[in-house]
């Protein structure tokens, strides 16, 4: 991580000299501290619209979390045929550019930084969410999962095997949705690499059994993962350029037998391109934390840039990662649904709002803007 930017100080002020609560670089974004929002899929765009974000409401719930150091949009798919789940908003149309841009100012105005997570499903789809389309994978190898859609609860299908011509189309879908996120506001992108979806299934062997250039050797199925990076790199810049990663998660049926062998070699690439950072998921998403398979310390010291751990961390143990060099920031995800004022609630160690699930994806202001704040706290 780079070192702080001397005027980077700010979201409340507070003097605390453990470095979670300072201020650093990310690439080359400056944060005022090192607590970061991990991107939550809530299901509040404007579906009828075309998945546009940015009404009011999702300006103010952006706004409300703006203590974080840096905000991860939620999932923002790069095409309709990315899109898994309802009323997730998109960054491919000019409509959707539109609609972020008074959530990016907010945060900016309220002193945080935001990058957006760009993503694509892959196979973890259903014809009602993509407008008809069948969705898309590596290989034609459906996942034992199922789709949530107006339509109810629903078995996805097989999905086609991409194109090689296709391929290629998806990574300028990705490089568009990059380019898009920069004329939003954002400060820069994280790709979606983690939790079974698009760039995850190319990964991992449970999902690709190609024989063509993205498929069989480690190197081959990390063709992809790579080429949506440099795409990006070329459009935006390696220090705006992050990406999420779960070696070892089980999420969305997806597996590997050799996860230290491909995300190994994937860490050791993405540290050539210099890239801003990269956010592991250690262990299951959601789950345990001690799922053999990969070695996330020998991550931490083989990537230079910026490392941010997610998964389970409590105020002590992000205190304790950062402070001793584990990791360089810690993403919280439910406490953030829960705690808009997060930042400062674990800077004060007082108490916390407990998340309520039944709300993480249902329409309208409950559990979503109306989780209270504590009072300003005198510094």
């Amino acid at each position: 991580m780079n070192a702080p930017h001397p005027q980077a100080a700010r979201n409340g002020g507070e003097s605390d000299t453990r470095k979670l609560f300072q201020p650093a670089r990310i690439g080359d974004i400056e944060v005022a501290n090192r607590v970061v929002m991990a991107p939550l899929t809530r299901s509040r765009a404007d579906e009828a619209a075309g998945d546009i974000p940015g009404s009011p409401m999702n300006v103010e719930y952006y706004r409300q979390r703006s203590n974080a150091g840096l905000i991860i949009s939620e999932g923002t798919q790069v095409s309709p045929v990315g899109k898994g789940y309802m009323a997730t908003p998109g960054i491919y149309s000019d409509e959707q550019v539109e609609g972020w841009k008074p959530i990016t100012q907010a945060v900016h105005e309220a002193g945080s930084k935001i990058v957006a997570q760009i993503w694509h499903v892959g196979r973890v789809t259903h014809p009602d969410l993509t407008g008809g389309a069948q969705p898309v994978a590596p290989s034609a190898i459906r996942p034992n999962v199922v789709a949530y859609t107006r339509n109810g609860k629903m078995e996805v299908p097989v999905p086609r095997a991409l194109s090689v011509a296709e391929i290629a189309e998806v990574v300028q879908e990705f490089r568009r949705a990059a380019a898009n996120a920069i004329r939003a506001g954002f400060d820069g992108v994280e790709i979606h690499g983690a939790n079974g979806y698009l760039v995850d299934q190319f990964l991992r062997d449970g999902a690709n059994q190609r024989t063509d250039q993205y498929g069989g050797s480690v190197a081959n199925r990390a063709r992809f993962a790579l080429e949506v990076i440099d795409a990006v790199v070329a459009e935006i810049g390696a220090g705006r350029v992050g990406i999420r990663l779960s070696p070892v998660t089980p999420a969305n049926d997806l597996s590997d037998s050799k996860p230290q062998a491909v995300f190994g070699y994937l860490v050791e690439e993405l540290n050539k391109r210099g890239i801003a950072f990269i956010h592991f998921v250690e262990g299951a998403t959601g789950g345990p934390r001690d799922v053999p398979g990969f070695d996330f310390a020998w991550a931490r010291k083989a990537f230079k840039g910026t490392y941010i751990a997610n998964n389970g961390y409590d105020r002590a143990m992000a205190i304790d990662a950062v402070e001793s060099g584990r990791a360089d920031a810690v993403a919280f995800g439910r406490l953030f649904i829960a705690n808009p004022d997060l930042v400062h609630r674990l800077r004060h160690d007082t108490v916390l709002n407990a998340p309520n699930p039944k709300t993480f994806y249902a329409p309208g202001p409950e559990g979503y803007i109306d989780y209270p704040a504590l009072e300003a706290i005198a510094a």
